[in-house]
């Protein structure tokens, strides 16, 4: 073999070793039930969106981890440590798609969670005991929380991505309320320059075209909690939010 097609050859096994060798990004997911539901098994009768999401990616080329867990607001997830736990392998060119709300309007310090935080995505806060804790703490904002998402995502060189928390089951008069906490995450996103699915509107448009019967039966339980069913739907609409995001590189890991 002449001396330069050797060269040649070496080039492309180097190229070939280091495509294997990079590691691939990974795509989080952080929020409450309506994510990820119990183990995530739907055993129960019930599955959030984030357990369906990974069979529209790619997953040869991004990781999906749905790190979402039921009954926590923005707050919890973050006094519990389970963000700090992320951020340890969190690295650059990774996704962090979060959804939270329907916690954070609980009690700030009741006796049965101590989840909730103050309303608005103000820099308000207030001292507390946490009778959960057993310590006093300091309670910010539902936007004063997901910023430190936000802007902790970004400093690791990882992309954040708001979802708008979606919708409880609920018609008047043919129509679904939208949520506060819907306006809030998409000032949110405006305010911190930061990827935003409209994940409430979308839903809400999608069952209010639906047979008011139908859209009941996805929440077999109670009006905030879905089934497979309604979890693959609200997993499409978060697929055809991601792939309205210009310049968002998620996209190139769909199928």
């Amino acid at each position: 073999m002449k001396p330069y097609k050797v060269i040649l050859l070496l080039i492309a096994i180097i190229g070939l070793a280091f495509t294997f060798k990079k590691e691939r990004p990974t795509l989080y997911i952080i929020g409450d039930s309506t994510v990820k539901n119990g183990d995530g098994t739907g055993k129960n009768g019930q599955m959030g969106w984030g357990t369906m999401i990974d069979v529209y990616f790619d997953t040869t080329k991004i990781a999906v981890r749905n790190h979402a867990i039921g009954g926590r607001s923005s707050r919890t997830f973050i006094t519990e440590g389970r963000w700090d736990k992320i951020l340890q392998t969190l690295k650059k060119g990774d996704f962090v798609m979060m959804q939270f709300g329907h916690n954070d309007g609980s009690p700030l310090d009741d006796t049965a969670r101590a989840r909730g935080t103050i309303k608005g995505i103000g820099e308000d806060s207030v001292e507390i005991y946490n009778p959960i804790r057993k310590m006093k703490e300091t309670v910010h904002s539902y936007g004063w929380y997901m910023r430190r998402f936000i802007n902790e995502a970004k400093d690791k060189g990882a992309i954040p991505i708001i979802c708008s928390p979606i919708p409880r089951y609920g018609f008047k008069d043919g129509k679904i309320s939208r949520d506060s906490y819907a306006t809030w995450s998409r000032e949110l996103a405006e305010q911190t320059s930061t990827f935003f699915i409209p994940l409430n509107e979308k839903i809400v448009v999608q069952y209010e075209s639906m047979d008011t019967i139908k859209v009941k039966s996805f929440f077999p339980a109670d009006h905030t909690h879905t089934n497979k069913e309604g979890a693959i739907l609200n997993a499409t609409k978060v697929v055809e939010g991601i792939k309205e995001l210009k310049k968002c590189g998620l996209k190139k890991y769909l199928l």
